[in-house]
């Protein structure tokens, strides 16, 4: 069975995505090692990275709108959106947990921060990867 475009939407954010944050994360780690430990010299980073996730999203929506007719959504997609999300959220609240308990023991704001934006991200990768395997094992 052929992909629906909606899986392949998926797959192209799974792949973009965790291409993006290695790289951010690469340089962020190096800046991180360097002894840097404010927020701001992070922000320029941070937009070429959006920048380029944006920009292989949507090169990656066009690929997957050529190779195959873009449908509508139906229930089954709905049903396999909804059982990531529930079933990946608790990595964000996990990470916003730490985060806050960082907060309280005083660690630097730059590794608070690094570690909201890893949970925030991490709970998307979990929530695409957990669609990619409903789509192909099924609901």
């Amino acid at each position: 069975m052929l992909p629906s475009f909606e899986e392949k939407s998926v797959w192209v954010q799974l792949v973009g995505l965790v291409i993006v944050l290695v790289g951010y994360f690469a340089v962020s780690g190096v800046m991180m090692a360097k002894g840097v430990v404010v927020l701001v010299p992070y922000v320029p980073v941070f937009a070429v990275a959006v920048g380029l996730l944006i920009a292989v999203n949507i090169a990656g929506h066009v690929i997957a709108a050529l190779t195959g007719k873009p449908e509508k959504r139906d229930e089954r997609d709905r049903l396999i959106g909804w059982r990531a999300e529930s079933n990946s959220s608790w990595l964000l609240a996990a990470g916003v947990f730490c985060a806050l308990t960082a907060m309280v023991c005083r660690v630097e704001s730059v590794w608070v921060a690094h570690l909201l934006l890893a949970s925030m991200f991490g709970g998307e990768i979990l929530k695409l990867s957990l669609q990619a395997v409903y789509y192909r094992r099924g609901v």
